[in-house]
């Protein structure tokens, strides 16, 4: 092969698909895969074949670290199915560049140059400079954290269950951390059992928190220790997640203190670790300590507009990312105070970030309207309810009132479009706007128009 030839191949604007199509490709690949896998008799406990839609909602739900389930994941799949759901999960959550860089370096095949870009856009990093090195400090990182936490749960769940402990702490760590929030521990209770045990609340929100706060902002604070020192984008990340978790605690606390089906019968003790618990799992993981279907409507408004947030960019989690709401509060800010730069922590924020911010969250914004509208006008539900289930597809969270079994497939087609679109589209968009971004030479007379 030639030298011209060799360019060819290294000339992004000749490939037929742009890494952005790829990865969403590979994504809607390991999703049909998953559904091939768990529609077999072998899946489900009863040893019958499953409804193709109920087995493609479950592998979407799956690879796009969400879950929602339309049928009990403790009961209704056979340990081959769990096994499948966890494997999916974790490629979900990972990247199937992630997955597919450790295969190749394993067998010692060198990574080229098409393979590091699409690498860098999906671990959403924004530049190519040590992409191998991050990936694997990713592998390392998440596998370091899951057994931890999965001994962590294994230990304490072995009193109760046995050797059975040990699948299932490690199980539910993995899921924990990939923000995924599937649990096996039947009748789709997630730990509304454990609403008072410290040793679970604990270890599952910290393996959330970790999977949400994005393997870069991990990096960078394990190695930095010093506040004054991060990087803009972990400062920002590290805030504002701080501030949504108060935020979620105290505004949940008070919405349930006194509901009798919820936090109501607990200590107050138990209510502000449920509080906490609930703060944390509802921007991204979806696990739950107290009945969903039972929270007044105030707060299920309230955790609708966390999920829509989600968690950090490049993390297992979902929404528009923590940094985008901070960029648009910043924007407000700015606005408010008559300034024209956008400025946090002595740093300005470029215009085309503040862009990107914006078309990020009017896109969701649009997609979440339309799904919403679709569901009410197929479902006889009631519309708090509708809207908390699309949000929580669209933010990958997976927290749902109980309407997910019962929803017609022409509802559970348009939320598996939901899932799909906040897995792949909003950790993608920033990015792939950026690498099509071009420089005008002509700029038009500046115009004025009214606004507010």
């Amino acid at each position: 092969m030639n030298q011209y030839q060799n360019s060819n191949l290294l000339d992004i604007s000749r490939w037929k698909l742009s890494p952005y199509q790829i990865l969403s490709a590979s994504f809607a690949a390991l999703i049909l895969l998953g559904a091939c896998l768990l529609s077999l008799p072998i899946a489900s406990a009863s040893g019958q074949s499953t409804n193709f839609m109920n087995a493609l909602f479950t592998a979407t739900s799956a690879v796009c670290i969400t879950g929602l389930s339309v049928v009990d994941t403790g009961t209704y799949w056979s340990l081959f199915g769990q096994l499948v759901i966890i494997v999916l999960v974790q490629a979900g959550a990972l990247g199937i560049m992630t997955m597919t860089t450790l295969i190749a370096l394993l067998i010692g095949k060198k990574i080229n140059l098409r393979q590091r870009l699409l690498m860098q856009e999906s671990l959403n990093q924004l530049t190519l400079s040590g992409i191998v090195r991050i990936t694997i400090y990713i592998l390392k990182m998440t596998l370091l954290i899951e057994f931890i936490g999965g001994t962590i749960l294994a230990l304490r769940w072995y009193g109760e269950y046995g050797p059975l402990s040990i699948y299932l702490g490690y199980w539910h760590a993995i899921s924990s951390f990939c923000n995924a929030g599937f649990d096996l521990l039947g009748n789709s209770k997630s730990l509304t059992g454990y609403v008072s045990d410290l040793t679970i609340n604990l270890t599952v929100a910290m393996l959330v928190l970790l999977g949400g706060m994005g393997f870069s902002v991990i990096a960078d604070i394990w190695t930095t220790r010093k506040f004054s020192r991060l990087s803009l984008h972990t400062k920002l990340v590290v805030v504002t997640s701080l501030v949504l978790l108060l935020a979620g605690t105290v505004v949940i606390f008070l919405l349930e203190y006194n509901n009798s089906a919820t936090l109501g019968p607990l200590s107050w003790q138990d209510k502000l670790l449920s509080s906490f618990f609930q703060s944390v799992t509802t921007r991204s993981a979806g696990y739950n300590t107290i009945s969903i279907s039972s929270l007044e409507t105030a707060t299920l408004f309230f955790m609708s507009i966390l999920m829509f947030i989600g968690a950090a960019p490049g993390s297992t989690g979902g929404g528009i990312k923590t940094s985008t709401f901070a960029v648009l509060m910043l924007v407000v800010w700015a606005i408010i105070r008559g300034k024209q730069d956008i400025e946090v922590f002595h740093r300005s924020i470029g215009r085309q970030i503040v862009y990107r911010a914006f078309a990020v969250a009017f896109i969701a914004s649009l997609l979440v309207i339309f799904i919403t509208m679709m569901l009410v006008i197929q479902e006889k539900q009631p519309f708090i309810n509708l809207l908390f289930e699309v949000v929580s597809a669209f933010g990958t969270v997976g927290l749902s009132t109980g309407i997910t079994p019962a929803l017609s497939d022409t509802s559970k087609f348009w939320l598996i479009i939901t899932m799909f679109a906040g897995r792949v589209g909003p950790v993608t968009l920033a990015l792939a706007l950026a690498l099509r971004e071009k420089k005008q030479s002509v700029h038009f007379p500046e115009g004025k128009v009214i606004i507010g």
